[in-house]
């Protein structure tokens, strides 16, 4: 280097990306520091999307908190559902039948694939692949079908209760099911010819967005982006709830911890949840989908109309809710982004004092500095997708 270009004033440029950025969707800013194209610094604004989820916990009863759950991970749900219900059974000291622990399952895995369907081709979309969009855009709406037939909406679907379930499996969804995984394995595959062995695509998510091991330990990374880093924490096998002690799956796993696994990674996951559902309708007992402890569960329009201790313990559920046991738990599920954990505090009345959630991609995206410094500006677009930043879930 002369001595000319040693002298010469350089100074970084400092640009907002976001809210408002096609990228990141209205939910969270980038404050960038750069020289050239490269990212010398990052600083990560989120809260665009906060809503007072747990504040709006407290001032109502145990059961019109469920509603609420469905905003935070609004991709997927029904896992957010079958979290929250785990967590007071727990604080509560019950637990459900087995029939609905199946079809807990079921419906939890049906979620995780339209998840990873809706991620993989958001970011195809946004790196170019619109073709494998289309793809994957199409079998989430045939997941969304099977959701549909399940709960009766196809997004916020309210599905589960304290002590059970809405409603019990429709006839016929066993034979639906079977019909829809042919169709969406044949969209997988294309996806994988499209995506996987693709020159372009690679070169903008391999060695992109690496996360070390140890670092993404050290920040509190779980899910896919874990799993990607080449650690198998699911706890699902960790920590197995309703049923998954069970079921024959495999935890995949990558070797770098670079963007390119992370799609690896959720590219088999959506194969091995497929697994999970075909095995949890192939095993799945008979009898009912309702705990038998009406002081704990909402009765049915038929037992309102035909008993009058029905009715009498529905107007007490509607008006004063249940009433856990003062105490304070902390229970959590394997959710499509990672480990969704609840902790509930109960003062004995029919509301919660305290619901915290943990939501798995808050530690993700506060990380994104650490991935994408020394980077391009344009490696931001991929890590960030490849995170999977759900700002209901993220903001609360």
């Amino acid at each position: 280097m002369s001595d000319t270009t040693k002298d010469l004033h350089s100074e970084y440029m400092v640009i907002n990306m976001g809210p408002s950025h096609p990228v990141t969707h209205g939910t969270v800013k980038f404050l960038l520091t750069l020289e050239g194209e490269t990212i010398i610094d990052m600083k990560v604004d989120i809260g665009y999307l906060h809503r007072g989820f747990e504040k709006m916990c407290e001032n109502g009863t145990w059961e019109q908190v469920m509603p609420y759950t469905d905003r935070l991970n609004y991709v997927s749900p029904l896992i957010n559902n079958v979290g929250y219900a785990l967590a007071v059974e727990k604080l509560i000291g019950i637990d459900v039948t087995e029939r609905c622990k199946y079809i807990r399952v079921i419906a939890s895995e049906l979620a995780r694939i339209s998840d990873h369907y809706t991620n993989i081709a958001a970011s195809g979309l946004e790196l170019g692949a619109f073709t494998a969009f289309l793809y994957f855009v199409e079998a989430r709406e045939l997941l969304w079908d099977l959701i549909e037939m399940l709960c009766g909406a196809r997004v916020t679907a309210n599905y589960v209760r304290i002590g059970g379930l809405k409603n019990d499996l429709p006839d016929g969804f066993k034979a639906k099911t079977k019909e829809v995984f042919k169709k969406c394995r044949e969209l997988w595959a294309d996806v994988d010819k499209l995506l996987t062995k693709n020159r372009i695509f690679i070169d903008r998510v391999r060695n992109v967005g690496i996360m070390p091991p140890e670092d993404a330990i050290a920040w509190g990374f779980t899910g896919p982006c874990l799993r990607a880093c080449g650690i198998p924490y699911d706890v699902r096998k960790f920590h197995p709830y309703l049923v998954y002690d069970q079921m024959d799956f495999e935890v995949p796993v990558g070797e770098k911890g670079d963007n390119f696994d992370r799609y690896l990674v959720r590219m088999e996951e959506i194969n091995q949840s497929m697994r999970i559902v075909e095995q949890a309708l192939e095993k799945i007992p008979s009898g009912p989908i309702n705990l038998d402890m009406p002081e704990y569960r909402w009765q049915s329009k038929d037992d309102i109309s035909n008993r009058i201790e029905s009715l009498i313990f529905h107007f007490k559920t509607v008006t004063e809710g249940i009433k856990p046991p003062p105490g304070e738990i902390y229970s959590a599920v394997e959710g499509a982004n990672g480990e969704l954990g609840f902790y509930l505090v109960s003062d004995g009345s029919g509301k919660p004092y305290k619901c915290r959630v943990r939501p798995p991609c808050f530690p993700l995206t506060a990380a994104m500095p650490k991935m994408v410094k020394g980077g391009f500006i344009a490696d931001i677009v991929p890590t960030f997708d490849m995170i999977n930043m759900i700002g209901g879930e993220c903001d609360r």
